[in-house]
């Protein structure tokens, strides 16, 4: 077996920023079970190997039923906080510096969770880990595809007395049948309240969800869009706005976008010029955080040193951090040899 500890090492060496996580999707086994029975919730599992054994997915949708069934133990402002710790911890290990974080308010309040508890429990977090190990983060709401357009709006209503602590709304879930015009009034009228955009298209959807994206929802960032080199003319136009795509290459051989890591197209789309960032998805449910993402795509797909600080570099150049902010973390990966 291929000692990789130099690989490894040069990997944990690289100043990194996040773009594409799931706080939800962070939800380990033991913690899953450790709240399950805190908050008396009843599962479909009782040890941690079965819940290991339920991470054999299929598709996006057989994951989701048991993504949403691990959110039921999340009821307390307590718990978001425990959560989002559990994963800036890792992120401190791992020389992540910068995090954007994604949550899914409408899997809590439809289950009668108010949206305040779960604004705060992570907002508390982010600040914690920000006086702990100096993280900087900030929040990005998604809003569930597969329910209506007049849930998100709801959904936004509720999160407009915290703009303060929200930089974003995005769009996530089930993305086949599910195309991001969908949501275009409710994407208007949050860049009317002074919040940017960001969506999940091009990973099981078509190109075609991508150019909706771009054209009704005034997208900064695509999150995951791999599809889009079955379109040349899609990729010219990101290529020339450079718009940043938060690929997640472990997430996507789980969820069989691609056989194997080796069939990723990450490389592919480095070499189109593309600001392709790595990031972790939903690592609990994926097999890795930042770092196992980064080396499972870089032994797979033969990326060079090169490769993995343009990759660490797109992270920050495509974040929401300002000018200031970005060149900080710029110099300091210019800094590793």
């Amino acid at each position: 077996m291929k000692d990789n500890t130099n690989l490894r090492n040069f990997i944990g060496s690289l100043p990194k920023a996040e773009l594409h996580i799931h706080i939800e999707g962070s939800l380990e086994p033991d913690l899953m079970l450790k709240l399950s029975e805190k908050n008396h919730v009843n599962l479909k599992y009782s040890t941690i190997d079965e819940v290991k054994k339920a991470y054999e997915f299929e598709n996006l949708q057989s994951f989701l039923d048991i993504y949403y069934e691990g959110a039921s133990v999340l009821l307390k402002e307590e718990d978001f906080f425990d959560l989002a710790m559990a994963y800036f911890d890792k992120c401190a290990r791992q020389n992540v510096k910068h995090i954007e974080l994604f949550f899914d308010p409408q899997t809590h309040t439809d289950r009668g969770i108010k949206f305040d508890i779960v604004l705060n429990g992570l907002w508390n977090a982010c600040e914690n880990a920000k006086q702990r190990w100096g993280l900087s983060s900030k929040l990005i709401m998604c809003f569930l595809r597969h329910l209506s357009a007049e849930n998100a709006h709801e959904t936004l209503k509720q999160a407009l007395p915290y703009k303060n602590k929200i930089i974003a709304v995005g769009l996530d879930s089930s993305e086949v049948g599910h195309p991001p015009s969908k949501f275009k009034t409710v994407f208007d009228e949050a860049r009317r309240q002074g919040f940017l955009t960001v969506a999940h298209a091009g990973e099981e959807g078509p190109p075609e969800y991508i150019w909706d994206a771009l054209d009704n929802l005034k997208v900064s960032r695509i999150d995951h869009g791999v599809r889009c080199l079955e379109d040349a003319r899609l990729v010219a136009e990101l290529q020339k706005k450079q718009v940043p795509l938060t690929v997640c290459p472990l997430s996507n051989v789980k969820l069989r976008v691609f056989k194997s890591m080796k069939d990723h197209c990450l490389k592919k789309l480095l070499r189109a010029n593309l600001l392709a960032t790595i990031n972790s998805d939903d690592p609990a449910y994926f097999g890795g955080y930042l770092n196992e993402n980064y080396l499972a795509a870089a032994e797979a797909l033969d990326l060079s040193h090169e490769d993995l600080i343009n990759l660490a570099r797109n992270s920050f150049i495509a974040s929401f951090l300002t000018k200031e902010e970005k060149t900080k973390y710029l110099k300091q990966i210019d800094s590793v040899n």
